[in-house]
């Protein structure tokens, strides 16, 4: 008799494919369009190109082909940036981590820890989860959010914590402190400016926004930790108690992985480090592990090298994952306001669409606006720059104060990361936990909507009080 075949979920590179074949079907449909060069942007600099969307099966120079656009994904931006500069993060984290886990010195320290802990996971998400929030609002943190949750996903098993939880209490909350800063210098600071207001301006707000969302994201996780709590990675749970001793080795691992940790962030506050540094940091601790490793006679040269390829290897699925998310937006015709796309008009029709509303349902449909618009372009500091120059223009047409305008595009911006298959960092992160991403938004999507209509509640305040 024939066992019925168990349902998968779909694979997170079909997905994107379906949503590259949607929007290979409309974009014939839809004209392209740009913003001049020598005005500021604003609606009546929107001119439709005369010719026609083209987009084959395949192409080749300058052409766009709908084939083409896996290779595009992976080729797109540069050394700063999605996919090329996330895909050689991706990497070389998954190499420096793995010679970590080679050397069995994170074994040894995580039942330590569990030991002392006297099995807390409670209170371990809650410290997490603000921590990595604040780091979000105050330096933009994103990408580094990927190297720190592939560090503690074994002591989430450990401790029978669903890995959903993790992602919440990495990822999620650091997108969080992102959406709600008051200082993030990849969005807040950029929007501002680009608005005319003083950097920081609105400060006071803000800070009680951002402590509003993660306290509710801490009592979230806590929650669904709880609710779906599993059991404990060990065969007998004495074992999870034992204090393991520890060598001079283990001890001196893991003051460099604590090291690595305060030099990221030193770099990133202070001297702006961001993917070239952050990654080429992670290899230097992988590289100086590997080094203790060899000395303690843990490890070999050679099996040193050979835990860095495959700790790189199991990486590439995310790396293609990545790349097709970037293709998207190519396929779209890039994110250049100043060269003709889809994209562009699609721009155009979201800022046409609010110009005479009221007051109130324009600050929301500036919101929900900038939350669409996200899916298109994930990056923070390209968002603020295609989309203010538009909407604090159109904040002064329907009396809006462009400090509600930027509130709204940073709610936008932060918050569709936590869902959108577009966002590289999100696919990365839950792809370093073995989730796909449809795993992934049926543990998230009713917290997505909680945060969005606290979101929307936020920018009515906003509105009610004038805040300026």
């Amino acid at each position: 008799m024939n066992q019925p075949m168990r349902r998968r979920d779909p694979n997170t590179l079909l997905i994107l494919f379906g949503v590259a074949v949607l929007f290979a079907l409309i974009i014939p449909f839809v004209p392209s369009g740009s913003f001049l060069n020598d005005v500021p942007i604003s609606l009546e600099s929107f001119r439709y190109d005369p010719s026609p969307s083209a987009l084959t099966l395949f192409s080749y120079g300058e052409h766009r082909g709908f084939l083409n656009f896996l290779f595009e994904g992976f080729t797109s931006g540069g050394r700063n940036g999605a996919a090329v500069g996330v895909i050689a993060l991706v990497l070389l984290i998954g190499g420096a981590f793995a010679i970590i886990n080679a050397t069995g010195a994170i074994d040894r320290g995580l039942k330590r820890l569990v030991a002392k802990t006297g099995h807390r996971p409670s209170l371990l998400l809650a410290c997490l989860f603000v921590a990595f929030s604040l780091g979000g609002a105050v330096f933009g943190m994103g990408e580094e959010t990927i190297a720190f949750l592939a560090l503690l996903l074994p002591l989430i098993d450990r401790l029978g914590v669903p890995r959903p939880c993790a992602v919440m209490a990495t990822y999620l909350a650091s997108q969080i402190g992102f959406a709600t800063s008051w200082m993030n210098p990849f969005s807040v600071v950029i929007a501002q400016g680009i608005a005319e207001l003083p950097p920081l301006s609105g400060a006071p707000f803000r800070i009680s926004m951002w402590a509003t969302f993660t306290t509710v994201g801490v009592l979230f996780t806590v929650y669904y930790a709880r609710k779906h709590r599993l059991e404990p990675q060990s065969s007998a749970t004495d074992d999870l108690v034992v204090d393991t001793p520890m060598n001079w080795a283990d001890n001196t691992i893991f003051l460099l992985v604590l090291a690595t940790v305060v030099w990221i962030v030193w770099g990133v506050m202070v001297k702006s480090y961001y993917l070239p540094e952050i990654a080429t940091q992670f290899f230097t601790l992988g590289l100086a592990v590997g080094v203790i490793a060899c000395i303690d006679r843990r490890l070999t040269a050679n099996g040193v090298a050979d835990s860095f390829i495959e700790g790189a290897r199991q990486m590439v699925p995310v790396a293609m994952v990545i790349a097709a998310a970037k293709g998207l937006v190519w396929l779209l015709g890039g994110a250049d306001v100043h060269q003709p796309s889809v994209l562009n008009t699609l721009l155009y029709a979201m800022g046409n669409g609010l110009n005479g509303w009221p007051e109130h349902a324009a600050a929301q449909g500036m919101l929900a606006t900038q939350l669409i618009f996200n899916i298109f372009i994930t990056s923070g500091s390209a968002q603020a720059a295609v989309t203010m120059p538009l909407m604090s223009g159109l904040a002064d047409l329907v009396l809006v104060s462009r400090q509600v305008a930027v509130l709204a595009f940073q709610l936008g911006d932060g918050l569709t990361h936590l869902v959108i298959p577009t966002s590289a960092v999100m696919m990365g992160a839950i792809g370093v936990a073995g989730l796909s991403w449809s795993e992934w938004v049926r543990w998230i999507w009713r917290f997505e909507l909680l945060l969005i209509a606290m979101a929307s509640a936020f920018v009515a305040l906003a509105v009610a009080i004038g805040y300026v």
